[in-house]
């Protein structure tokens, strides 16, 4: 397995059994109360955001997902235990929503950045085109506060060596920025892992 993430023991078979959709916000005074604790996924259009998190939650069709790009327009909160939830952000580097509704964008997503519950982001990068320029806005948005966990995603479409050199030219793009993994939806290629790394990151947030 390629990967820089640590190893944590797997903590469920059947993955956030509670999982659910919880609200879908236009507005930041549309969020949940900013309590326990909450990762959000991002990602560039079409990189795979809505299937890496259909794959870890373990729940198909829980995020909606679309071979059209922009597909999600707003703030997607699904709750997976009391106190934790994950976060769908819109994908970056897709301009077909309205520019009205792109504009609201920016307050939504600094609100969220402000919120004391966010505990990372889960950033969706296809592994075929690796580390780009949105990608790099993300990281620097992110920075210092927040930890970054990239998912290689679509991983079943390479070779693998393809695949480790992917991993290789992302571990040197990142410069220990962030840890990442390679990730495949399709082919269940690392879910396990990116599994673990989000519930380590949820855990302890009922207190």
């Amino acid at each position: 397995m390629y990967t820089t993430a640590v190893q944590q023991p797997f903590p469920s078979r059947s993955g956030f059994p509670q999982a659910r959709f919880l609200l879908s916000a236009a507005a930041p005074g549309q969020f949940p109360p900013d309590r326990g604790a909450e990762v959000a996924f991002v990602g560039r259009s079409n990189a795979g955001k809505s299937s890496a998190i259909n794959a870890i939650v373990r729940r198909q069709g829980l995020a909606r997902t679309s071979k059209a790009p922009g597909r999600t327009r707003l703030l997607n909160f699904f709750e997976l235990a009391p106190l934790q939830r994950i976060v769908d952000l819109p994908g970056y580097g897709y301009a077909s929503a309205p520019a009205v509704e792109r504009r609201a964008w920016g307050p939504l997503i600094e609100a969220l950045r402000s919120r004391s519950s966010l505990r990372g982001l889960f950033a969706i990068v296809d592994a075929r085109r690796g580390i780009g320029a949105g990608d790099e806005t993300l990281l620097e948005w992110a920075a210092p506060e927040h930890r970054v966990h990239v998912l290689l995603s679509k991983a079943d479409k390479l070779s693998r060596s393809e695949a480790a050199q992917a991993l290789r030219t992302a571990q040197a793009a990142l410069r220990g920025r962030a840890t990442v993994q390679l990730f495949s939806a399709l082919a269940k290629t690392g879910v396990d892992e990116a599994q673990c790394t989000l519930a380590q990151w949820l855990e302890g947030s009922a207190s």
